[in-house]
């Protein structure tokens, strides 16, 4: 349930009036743009808020994954509990631009997901299973029946592999669509009449075409400003693309972009001025392809829609020019031949509950739904509560309820309605990632359906919960720690790890499964683990299990652009056993930008680890011999930027300074933010090794960063996930030596993964391997590396 704080700042946010002139201007096109891509993020915001605001075209955006293996500008959140964080971000952004997505990837348990960078197509069409994306994409084509396609990137060299092969995903699943020999799903063959590539280039700071754009065969214009905010749609495109907070999306532009050059590469012949050339761009448009009497009728429609649209903002006579065009529409849909109705049936269909989505903000009908609790376990039960508007009239509310949820009694509440929830005792968990998002509305496992008599016709909606209603488990705890770093060379052979379960459940049988020679037991707020004495080098996952049953742990997720989700996975204590020296004397200051766990790791490792705050950063750093900087910290500490100066100091009096690896854009000034000059290559994508299996070459072994306490080997290098690095350094001051070689198939070796100067009687280091990644994923190799890297200078 939403604070009322909360709730006030959504009413604000979505005035009724713009919201009506929002519904109106739907109603002024039948034609449907979908716009491809490989990540939340991927859209083309400002050209998709033109063709939805400003000609009036349903937007549809086809995303092939969640973004779990993406960045995080924002937080710790990675992986799964990303997915779910970025899922929001799009559907929220979407919501913006009043579009709809269709979700082609389910999660990191998919195969169809973001598993990092890629610069080849190929190779994630393979990975992702080349014919399980193209068969979703063309269901998706069949699901919403787009008149044109748009993929937002070319497939061309230089270029993400994630988006290269969806681009190529896209122009075979037209195809596909159009097969009636394909019958994967129910819904009738598809043809798309037009396909479209950018005639832009995808270069910039990440990525580099290789080859020119396409010529120009149209532009997409933008129609002026948008008639009730007054912005341009390239503005209201960064409104929307600044929902995606994590990717650090969202730009004040000064030079608005008003045209969109597009390149046709399937579709009718003849020239074009304009993308809906030789389409049913209108109800007229169509009944030019009809016979008399339904032309007739579709032409009445249109002319009652544009009365309606005049009419705006004076809400009786949007009513009265809306329901004719509603009753002539319907009649229409009785008097067209089966073969055109096949063709043309959905434009109509969606007329219709666009026209009663209308009628409804034209009555002032625009209910709040939520449930309390929102939150709650299989067998549980909750209630309904809807509130109406005082000054609506009768209205009927219909909750539309998945298979688990039983719904009883309505009863009088006010302005409103409170109905019983039940949820079924074998209810399955909710699913984290829904295939679909519909801007009318229709979300979730609970929704609403109202129903209103307006000006003689009976106008039916469908409204989503504040907050979707979400069946969790009975319990979710979670183990302190949930990872733990043996170290076998230090270790004693009877050494119990103490491991606490939050919160405590007394009276819940709760047990670790473990492998044979283990030895558990229950403690007063949770286990000792003793692992055997033979402890062999490697990485145990344990499962937590509560009453019998595999046991959760729930990660919640909080911001104010997206309110509040989770991410619920299996519960497990994770141990790494491995022969790990730590570096003597060493006292580490970390100053974090959010969006990494290595101080939790160094720590973990048995470090002596200080985390440094803005008062820390302004104080006495000389206790430390090394201070780690955190990924992206120069971007997100304002007050680590203003002592730079005073960093170059402490090294020069002996500290060792190790920075993590950041990207241009993240407060790096090449002269001022290092001790000594370090330029980040970009863009990035000829600046990383994307393959987590690379060849690594130690160019100065012998270098006390790749000697001691750890020798780093071939073995520490093995296991990595996703990738070895990005953003390498591409130019350096001569103080610095690089200590690796690296390089994708093909390409030449980088060297600026590590590099590491002398500066005065100190040090400085600065690595672009994607170290706080492989801690997460616990690979041995890492917190060797780790080790070294911040010994003393």
């Amino acid at each position: 349930m939403l604070t009322a704080r909360e709730r006030l700042a959504r009413q604000k946010a979505h005035p009724a009036l713009i919201e009506l002139h929002r519904a109106l201007s739907r109603l002024g096109s039948t034609l449907t743009v979908m716009n491809t891509g490989a990540h939340p993020d991927d859209e083309h915001s400002g050209m998709l808020a033109a063709m939805r605001f400003g000609l009036g075209m349903r937007v549809v955006i086809a995303c092939s994954t969640r973004g779990e293996g993406g960045q995080n500008s924002l937080g710790g959140e990675r992986s799964g509990a990303l997915g779910v964080l970025r899922s929001r971000e799009m559907e929220e952004a979407a919501r913006t631009l009043d579009a709809d997505v269709a979700w082609l990837g389910h999660g990191p348990d998919d195969s169809v997901h973001d598993f990092g960078f890629s610069k080849n197509g190929v190779d994630t069409l393979a990975r992702w299973g080349r014919d399980k994306i193209i068969a979703r994409l063309a269901i998706a084509y069949r699901q919403y029946r787009p008149d044109i396609v748009i993929p937002t990137f070319l497939d061309v060299p230089g270029q993400h592999g994630h988006h290269r092969a969806m681009t190529e995903a896209a122009q075979i699943a037209l195809q596909l669509a159009a097969d009636p020999a394909f019958v994967d799903t129910d819904l009738p063959p598809w043809t798309v009449a037009k396909y479209y590539l950018p005639a832009w280039s995808g270069g910039g700071d990440t990525y580099d075409d290789e080859v020119p754009p396409p010529a120009t065969s149209v532009e997409m214009r933008a129609p002026g400003r948008d008639i009730p905010t007054g912005a341009r749609f390239s503005a209201i495109g960064e409104w929307s693309r600044a929902f995606h907070a994590t990717q650090g999306m969202g730009r004040w532009i000064v030079d608005p972009t008003m045209a969109w050059p597009l390149h046709l590469k399937k579709g009718p012949a003849g020239a074009e001025s304009d993308i809906r050339d030789h389409l049913p761009a209108t109800l007229a448009d169509l009944a030019d392809s009809l016979p008399e009497r339904p032309a007739a009728a579709l032409r009445t429609a249109q002319q009652q829609i544009e009365a309606a649209q005049r009419a705006f903002p004076d809400r009786a006579a949007v009513i009265a020019a809306l329901v004719p065009a509603a009753e002539a529409i319907a009649l229409a849909r009785t008097l067209i031949e089966s073969d055109a109705l096949a063709l043309h049936g959905h434009r109509l269909d969606r007329k219709l509950v666009e026209i009663d989505a209308a009628l409804l903000l034209a009555e002032g009908i625009n209910p709040i739904a939520w449930a309390e609790p929102h939150r709650l376990a299989a067998g549980g039960s909750a209630s309904l509560k809807v509130q109406l508007d005082g000054d609506a009239g009768p209205v009927q509310v219909t909750p539309l309820v998945g298979a688990d949820i039983a719904v009883g009694t309505a009863i009088a509440e006010g302005h409103g309605l409170s109905l019983p929830l039940t949820i079924a005792p074998e209810a399955a968990l909710s699913e984290p990632f829904l295939p679909d998002f519909a801007s009318l509305g229709g979300n979730g496992a609970l929704r609403i359906a109202v129903t209103a008599t307006i000006g003689g016709r009976e106008a039916t909606g469908v409204f989503d919960l504040e907050e979707p209603l979400t069946i969790a488990p009975a319990h979710t705890v979670a183990l302190q720690p949930a990872a733990i770093i043996v170290n076998i060379a230090a270790r004693h052979a009877t050494e119990t790890l103490d491991v606490a379960v939050r919160p405590v459940l007394a009276d819940v049988p709760m047990a670790i499964q473990t492998p044979s020679g283990w030895q558990v037991a229950r403690t007063d707020n949770g286990f000792a683990v003793t692992p055997p004495a033979d402890l062999a080098p490697g990485l145990y996952r344990l499962p937590l299990q509560i009453d019998g049953q595999q046991a959760f742990a729930e990660q919640t997720i909080a911001y104010p652009h997206i309110g509040r989700t989770a991410f619920i996975a299996p519960q497990e204590l994770a141990i790494l056993a491995l022969d790990l020296a730590l570096p003597a004397n060493t006292t580490i200051g970390y100053v974090g930008g959010g969006s990494d766990r290595v101080a939790y790791w160094l720590k973990a490792m048995g470090l002596d680890v200080t985390e440094l705050d803005d008062a820390a950063l302004a104080g006495d750093l000389s206790g430390f011999t090394s201070i780690v900087i955190g990924t992206f910290a120069f971007g997100q500490r304002p007050a680590l930027r203003q002592i730079t100066d005073k960093l170059r100091d402490w090294v020069e009096a002996g500290g060792h300074l190790l920075t993590l690896y950041h990207r241009p854009i993240d407060g790096w000034d090449v002269q001022k933010t290092p001790p000594r000059p370090i330029k980040i290559g970009s863009p990035s994508l000829r600046w990383r090794v994307t393959n987590p299996a690379a060849d690594v070459s130690s160019l100065l072994p012998n270098s006390p960063l790749l000697s001691q306490p750890n020798i780093i080997g071939p073995d520490d290098w093995s296991g990595w996930d996703k990738e070895r690095g990005l953003y390498f350094a591409a130019e350096w001051d001569a103080a610095y030596e690089p200590l690796l070689a690296m390089s994708d198939a093909g390409e030449a070796p980088l060297q600026g993964a590590l590099i590491s100067g002398k500066i005065g009687k100190g040090r400085h280091t600065h690595t672009s391997l994607v170290l706080h990644h492989q801690l997460d994923k616990l690979v041995p190799g890492a917190f060797r590396l780790m080790a070294n890297l911040v010994q003393p200078a």
